[in-house]
């Protein structure tokens, strides 16, 4: 049923000239149809949806734009946090103390594939299947990715092609990987 703009007039200021003409008047200066539509395009729709639109997509699969990149430089030291780090004497810088780590908010193009990921790893049934059209949806066109089973709890996500600092801050920090409980998960990049 079309919008009428009289249509909320309670009966007894039907026959007010003022209350009439405003309600007319207000029906021609706000068109909600062309609102709606917008607010549909930009927000609802998670294909068409931009910037906050997206942001509220990502609160509702629980999921977020901004990711911690770790710095892609290995620094020398005496006493190392993470052994895969060290180098030895006289291969690699000394630490600054500079941030070792960068924040990085997705585009929204990247945003939008990460929530599709998730939503999906959200219903997902924790199958290597399930597991695998995850990553063909998140890598598409870049080579071999797979799950495989190790048969003792533990599962391997393989990359045959090199990935970027953010693409695994993504994989590590979103929780976008599709783990059944008590599954320990790794990464290998080939």
């Amino acid at each position: 049923m079309p919008y009428a703009p009289l249509n909320p007039l309670v009966s007894q200021y039907a026959a007010s000239p003022t209350i009439t003409r405003l309600l007319e008047d207000f029906s021609t200066w706000i068109v909600p149809d062309a609102d709606i539509d917008a607010w549909y395009d930009l927000v609802w729709n998670v294909e068409t949806a931009q910037g906050y639109g997206l942001d509220v997509w990502g609160r509702i699969v629980d999921v977020g734009r901004v990711v911690v990149v770790a710095s892609g430089e290995i620094t020398l030291g005496f006493v190392e946090a993470n052994p895969s780090s060290s180098v030895p004497f006289g291969s690699g810088v000394f630490y600054n103390g500079g941030s070792t780590t960068s924040n990085y908010a997705l585009p929204d193009a990247d945003y939008r594939t990460l929530i599709y990921a998730k939503a999906l790893s959200n219903i997902c049934d924790g199958s290597i299947p399930a597991a695998n059209r995850i990553l063909r949806l998140l890598f598409p066109d870049r080579g071999d990715c797979y799950v495989t089973d190790g048969l003792n709890m533990t599962m391997t996500y393989t990359f045959e092609f090199p990935l970027s600092q953010v693409e695994l801050a993504i994989l590590g920090q979103s929780n976008v990987l599709a783990t059944p409980s008590g599954v320990v998960a790794t990464i290998n990049v080939i």
